[in-house]
């Protein structure tokens, strides 16, 4: 399976992205991600992909395929290279000048104007912008239209040309000032093109967290090597160019350049980047290092263990970015809405000029001018931009603050959450055990040999505890091990002896004592058991506290003892309890709980895999499992629960803001048109509205940087 990442140049809206979506499964690609705020196009093939018929394919729907770093890229009509008219920016300011004057003739009965009255003059003056909006807007409308996808710019183009031809015709048979739209035709474009800039600066403010976060892959690294006298020498290098096994130093004040580990030194590490949190946290030999985090004090020399696309941060940017490609349900509505409306717009336009021109007795040159209005006014951009911008920012936010959505629709499903599973372990409670007791029938060095070679093989943080506390080189070699989900882990030596260690649920018949931790067993008869203390997290209550306020239900959901996991509950205030369950049953329970209502499942373990993944929402924490964290909708960073009523306050938020968005889109189309039809507003006035429509929901979507969540 080939996998194609790209960026494309030119797209505005999800009505863009509708376009190369559909060229891309003509083209019979699949996996497909189009992200219309950062351009971001991803696919894969089972066969060969031939990429160049593919780009042009793209370039004739009137995007481009941005050339990677050290190509040069060709000029396209939406970019942004430094060329002559090359972005809307410097398309508003050249046209302006001409418009303005244009404008001007309005004045001429107060003012010594008469000279404008001339159809030539306005001709001359208008022909500039009207070359420069078919240039941009005509070929880009076209190429829509032979693509079968039509899009924004057939309707202004068509504006455009109506009004230019219906002036030119004026002027060519002398029929008078009533035929003249000169000024029409030059304010169309050019407030488009003063929108089209407005809406691309807008929007480019709502990646502004992703960008903070994107900076911070690049940077300076002072790498180590070793001359030919076997001396130590430290140079600079870009970290593009950092590989796995590379050597750096890495001074006070200096950002970390990739991912690492500690060699030699101690530090403070700043991992706000990655975190959310800015409480400097002490690091030393053997530690982990994560690039972009900042050594606010000390100096160490690091080991490379992860460069380029292979660091946590490159991997939170994807994430990040996926979740931006994804549709929730509610976008789904607009875009079938997006992909009818050029056609279904100018069907309105025609019937609006036929109506004014024959049932109301409207001039010529009124009724045209009433469907000039109604194709300008159009704004399929807003549909396209309502959910887009708001979840850019929603993700934006949420990345900043140490939340990770892997995709857009676990945003949305925030809202209806009325219940809230914990698991115990590491979730609730810290995970950081010390062993606190223990007791055996055989000899203690012998025993704790034994448990540490059955327990270096678990994930779980108790068994971690063991192995921290008893590591030994005299290590038991299993001819097969393997780990139980929910139990323990289960081994056999070469002598064909099974040893296993794991909760009570291991005990054979008749033994019935489950108040220890981790009992050790060999050919089903117990040799001792090991008990280890744990301690609630300090944010707990606090959170758990925070969901009874806003009404939701908690519950706990735990495969450890009843006894302990009610203890943890009354503490805590939890609602629920359910104890002593295996992945199968945890599975079973969260199933019954959708059934009832939403439910999020927060866990960290192997065994909370299957329950996170069922959730209407499975919630992680950044020190789980690999696969505890694949299977959640969202990890939350800097290994603890304080960013849960952020991120249920993001997610509800955001969701809002898409609805408030789509509400302003839909409603604006549905009055401004019929408005526009019956002539309350002018050409231009409508190309200043439609403009203005997409900064309203940029500027919505932005407020979500700022706004109190929680």
């Amino acid at each position: 399976m080939e996998q194609v990442d790209w960026t494309v140049e030119g797209m505005t809206c999800s009505n863009c992205a509708l376009s190369v979506n559909k060229l891309l499964q003509k083209e019979g690609m699949k996996d497909i991600k189009v992200n219309p705020i950062d351009g971001g196009v991803s696919f894969t093939s089972a066969e060969k992909i031939d990429t160049d018929k593919i780009k042009k394919g793209i370039s004739s729907l009137g995007y481009h395929v941005k050339e990677e770093e050290g190509h040069e890229g060709h000029q396209h009509d939406h970019g942004t290279a430094h060329g002559f008219l090359s972005n809307n920016k410097k398309r508003f300011l050249f046209t302006l000048p001409f418009t303005l004057v244009l404008m001007l003739h309005m004045l001429h009965q107060w003012l010594p104007l008469h000279w404008l009255m001339n159809p030539w003059v306005q001709l001359v003056l208008c022909l500039p912008v009207f070359i420069t909006g078919m240039w941009f807007f005509g070929r880009s409308a076209i190429k829509s239209l032979r693509n079968g996808m039509p899009n924004m710019d057939v309707l202004i183009a068509v504006g455009a040309l109506a009004s230019f031809a219906y002036s030119l015709t004026g002027a060519v048979l002398h029929l008078g000032e009533q035929y003249l739209f000169f000024e029409t035709t030059a304010s169309i474009i050019t407030l488009v093109f003063m929108g089209n800039y407005l809406e691309e600066a807008s929007i480019q403010s709502t990646q502004k967290a992703l960008k903070a976060l994107a900076k911070n892959q690049k940077v300076m690294a002072n790498m180590i090597a070793f001359d030919d006298q076997h001396q130590e020498q430290v140079f600079p290098i870009d970290n593009a160019h950092l590989k796995t096994g590379d050597l750096v130093l890495i001074k006070t004040g200096e950002q970390v350049p990739a991912d690492c580990k500690i060699l030699w030194g101690d530090c403070s590490v700043n991992e706000a980047v990655i975190t959310g949190e800015s409480v400097p946290v002490t690091k030393g030999k053997k530690d982990l290092l994560i690039g972009g985090s900042i050594l606010e004090n000390g100096v160490v020399k690091a080991q490379v263990t992860a460069a380029g696309k292979d660091t946590v941060l490159s991997g939170i940017l994807k994430m990040v970015q996926n979740a931006q490609s994804e549709k929730p349900p509610m976008q789904k509505l607009a875009d079938k809405i997006s992909a009818i409306f050029v056609p279904l717009v100018i069907g309105i336009a025609a019937i609006t000029f036929l109506l004014n021109y024959f049932a109301f007795d409207q001039t010529l040159g009124s009724s045209l001018m009433r469907s000039v209005a109604v194709l300008v006014i159009s704004c399929p951009c807003a549909m396209g931009l309502a959910t887009p911008a708001a979840i850019a920012v929603g993700l934006g936010r949420a990345a900043k603050t140490g939340i990770l959505f892997r995709n857009a629709s676990s945003l949305e499903s925030f809202k209806s959450i009325t219940q809230v599973v914990f698991d115990k372990t590491g979730t609730l409670t810290t995970g950081n055990f010390i062993i606190s007791g223990k007791q055996t029938s055989i000899d203690e060095n012998e025993f704790k040999k034994i448990a540490y070679s059955l327990e270096k093989y678990s994930n779980h943080p108790i068994a971690k505890a063991v192995t921290a506390e008893w590591q030994t080189k005299d290590l038991i070699r299993w001819k097969k091990i393997e780990e139980i989900k929910g139990l323990g882990v289960r081994a056999e030596d070469n002598e064909g002896n099974v040893y296993e260690a794991g909760s009570f649920q291991l005990l054979p018949e008749g033994l019935t004592d489950a108040n220890h931790n981790i009992f050790i067993l060999k050919n089903k008869t117990l040799l001792g058991w090991i008990d280890v203390a744990d301690e609630i997290r300090a944010e707990a209550k606090q959170v758990i506290s925070w969901l009874h306020s806003r009404q939701v239900k908690t519950i706990l959901l735990s495969g450890d003892r009843k006894e302990k996991c009610r203890e943890v509950a009354a503490e805590l205030g939890i609602d629920e309890v359910y104890a002593e369950q295996t992945p199968e049953q945890k599975l079973e329970k969260i199933a019954a709980l959708n059934a009832v209502s939403p439910t999020a499942m927060i866990g960290d373990g192997i065994n909370d895999a299957p329950a996170l993944a069922k959730a209407t929402l499975g919630i992680s924490l950044s020190d789980a499992s690999q696969i505890a964290m694949q299977s959640a909708d969202v990890v939350l960073m800097n290994h603890g629960l304080k960013n849960l009523p952020n991120a249920l306050g993001l997610g509800k938020h955001t969701y809002l803001t898409i609805k408030q968005n789509l509400f302003w889109a839909f409603a604006y189309n549905i009055v401004a048109i019929p408005i526009a039809a019956i002539g309350l507003l002018s050409p231009t006035v409508a190309a200043l509205a439609m403009g203005f429509s997409d900064i309203v929901l940029a500027g919505n979507s932005l407020r979500l940087f700022v706004k109190k969540v929680v």
